[in-house]
Formats: structure tokens, sequence, C-alpha cells
């Protein structure tokens, strides 16, 4: 490199000498502009072809099984390829998830019941999939790995109920839900017959147990539904109850 009278500054460049842009600024007195940088574009192919060789591994062998040199050897790519999109496993693992079930279920549709069917559908299409024989190898590996447990409650779970709570608000605000509401156990019950019916395999994940849940849902946080604490106690007639003497 080196330097004109004019303070201009050349670079010897691989084809012809070429004047940077700050040595152009300083001559015209104009400021600087950055050169436009685009990086390389994510590639969803491989996005796709990581989500199901993960969920493959999951099923045949848990979470122990999964490695990011196995999954780069499974789906014929660079280990980089695969550090650069998650830094961990079980980073890996919870972006899988996520990508199946979705981050954000509950879709503004205007109305509640329309939310709540599309936060259930997702589950629904979810663990009728490959995410259905991997969920108990996860769930029990889970349980001895603070770190994968950690991941799933964050990016899975954690981002899933802001979202299904976010339609809770929502309807509040359009007069269809009751204000007080437990709504970590609202949540829970439009979750959790997905989970144990996966787990437990007792009976079938269909469309007609997503629309049950939804219609119990809906009857649990309606407006105007009194609880049984709160609901007036009906007066004794008859029997033993005692008159009232009319006032002399």
């Amino acid at each position: 490199m080196r330097r004109r009278r004019d303070g201009s500054v050349w670079s010897h460049g691989p084809d012809l000498l070429v004047r940077t842009a700050q040595s152009e600024a300083n001559r015209t007195g104009r400021k600087a502009e950055r050169p436009a940088t685009r990086g390389r574009p994510r590639d969803e192919d491989i996005d796709r072809q990581v989500v199901a060789a993960v969920l493959d591994v999951l099923r045949l062998g848990g979470y122990r099984a999964v490695t990011i040199e196995g999954i780069a050897r499974r789906i014929q790519r660079a280990r980089t390829s695969i550090y650069r999109r998650w830094p961990s496993k079980p980073h890996l693992v919870a972006y899988c998830i996520v990508n199946t079930m979705g981050a954000s279920p509950a879709t503004d549709t205007g109305v509640l019941r329309g939310d709540l069917s599309a936060a259930v559908e997702t589950l629904r299409r979810a663990f009728t999939g490959p995410l259905r024989q991997a969920l108990p190898g996860l769930v029990a590996d889970m349980a001895n790995d603070p770190k994968l447990a950690h991941a799933v409650r964050h990016e899975v779970l954690a981002r899933r109920r802001k979202s299904m709570r976010s339609a809770l608000n929502r309807a509040r605000l359009r007069g269809e839900a009751r204000t007080a509401l437990d709504e970590e156990l609202v949540l829970d019950i439009l979750a959790a017959p997905f989970y144990f019916r996966a787990l437990f395999g007792h009976a079938p994940i269909d469309h007609r147990m997503a629309r049950n849940i939804v219609e119990y849902v809906l009857k649990i946080v309606a407006r105007g539904r009194a609880s049984a604490s709160q609901a007036p106690r009906p007066q004794r007639i008859g029997g033993n109850a005692k008159r009232k003497r009319p006032a002399r």
C-alpha cells in the first residue's frame, strides 16, 4: 500500500490498483459510504435435512445418539455448516422441535376459538409425525441432562406458551375471556393431552381430540361463567327450614 500526494490511498488488489472509498471522501469532502455487504443466504435445504436427520436419530437412539459429527455425515455436509447455525447439541435438538411444532402456534385469527384451534393443530401435526416416536426418549434424556432440559423449556415451551398467552390476552380485550384465570393451568390443559397420548399411546391423536380440547378450554375461559366458590348458594326451601315470623 502507498499514499499519493493528494492523500489518497491505493491498495494492490488482484486486478488493478483501486482507490478506496475513504480516499475519495477525503478528496471530495463527502462522507464515505460503506459498501453494501451481503452475507451468504441460509440454505433451507440444509435446515430441512438436519431436522429430519435429528428426529430420526432421536427415534432410533435417543438424545445421546445425536452428535454434530453424526448428523453432518448423515446429510453429507461439513460440520462447520451445522456449527454455523447451532452452537451446541441442545440448541440443535431444541431447534428441531420448534421447527416441527412451531414457535408461535396461536395465530391471531380475530376470535379465541380460531386462535386455540390453530394452536392445537400444530400439536396434532407434530405428534402424528416423527416427533411422536422421538418424544419418549427425549423426555427421559431431559430428566438426566439439565442443559437439554433448559434448552427445550426456553427455546420450545416458553416461546409457545408466550404465543398462547397472547391469545388469551387478546380474548380478554375483545370480551371473550374472563379476567380471573389461572393461565398456566389453561395452557397446560391445551397441550398436555397431546404429550400424554404420545407418551402412553392409550388413545388416538386426531382431529376429534383437537376439537374437543378447544371446546373444553372455551368452556373454562368463557366470560360470565362463575366459579363454584363464587356462585351464589341456593336458598333452602321447605324441610326443616325455619320460617321468619312476620313483624308486628
